[in-house]
């Protein structure tokens, strides 16, 4: 199973050699089995691939993500679907019924909410018990918007004087950046399971092409949070340094807990997704899994 994340910020040449990444930089050269990647940044403008290694990470799985002139993610690359079941696993998706995705919403939110809480008070911060209250009264599909009155009350507590639209915070920076990393996880083990992420159980934007890996990217989130405040300070406008950009492209190796097991985010994404495909094909949303923050 694939467990290490590449972050390249230096100029690189990229190949492909016995099964192996090869990575070649003016101080040297640096091999790594593609079985054992799951991620890699390409933080630098720098960089180049042979096509041969790009066929062979979409082969074994691996998610590609690129960066912009200032080094903030702008795309993800992802294999085509190669799962045994994919037409089957699709179709059943496809034909889910409203009451199945309102109740797996339901548990996304209820868990997000949880996570947030969790947050809060692992930081310190005032309003926990009353985030875990509201994630204990999230309805089927959640219809009285507790989602978005839960964020409020959640940023409100984490940060002082921030507001998630300031692109010039780089709080939101450091959280972007995690996302970025986060969300491909996700979309990379959707694909994986054999399910297709442009369709969501509430996400639904015609032009977004993963709206059901931004649907199940909800209760990670809060994982991400708890990185950004670790490396943030209130108020910062700077932009992100290189030790910033290689610490939140490390979210996919903190702990998560699903039930009582210990594992890491990216492990976490792989079964959230595969209880996902249970869920549909039993159609009951309780087998649906999804990582919780350690106590």
């Amino acid at each position: 199973m694939a467990w290490r994340g590449l972050h390249l910020s230096q100029p690189s040449r990229l190949s492909l050699a016995d099964g192996q990444i090869v990575i070649d930089q003016d101080d040297g050269t640096v091999r790594l089995p593609i079985e054992d990647v799951a991620w890699l940044v390409l933080d630098t403008q720098h960089a180049t691939l042979t096509a041969a290694l790009l066929s062979a990470c979409m082969e074994g799985g691996v998610a590609i993500i690129s960066t912009d002139a200032t080094h903030l993610p702008n795309g993800a690359m992802l294999p085509f679907h190669g799962h045994h079941r994919q037409a089957d696993i699709a179709q059943r998706q496809v034909a889910m019924g409203e009451p199945l995705k309102k109740r797996l919403w339901q548990a996304v939110i209820r868990r997000k909410i949880a996570n947030q809480a969790a947050v809060l008070s692992a930081r310190g911060r005032d309003g926990a018990s009353a985030l875990a209250e509201m994630a204990r009264h999230v309805g089927s599909g959640d219809p009285d918007n507790t989602e978005a009155r839960a964020a409020r009350h959640y940023w409100q507590s984490l940060f002082q004087r921030f507001r998630r639209e300031d692109e010039t915070d780089r709080r939101n920076k450091l959280l972007n950046y995690g996302y970025a990393v986060a969300r491909s996880a996700i979309g990379r083990a959707l694909v994986a399971n054999g399910l297709l992420p442009a369709f969501g159980l509430h996400h639904a934007s015609v032009t977004n092409a993963f709206n059901l890996a931004d649907d199940i990217f909800e209760p990670f989130r809060p994982f991400v949070d708890m990185l950004a405040c670790a490396q943030a300070e209130d108020g910062d406008q700077g932009d992100l340094s290189l030790s910033d950009r290689r610490f939140m492209a490390g979210a996919l190796l903190v702990e998560a807990r699903m039930g009582e097991e210990a594992m890491t985010l990216l492990a976490a994404t792989e079964l959230a997704s595969s209880s996902l495909v249970r869920a549909i094909l039993t159609n009951d949303a309780a087998e649906m899994a999804l990582p919780s923050l350690p106590p």
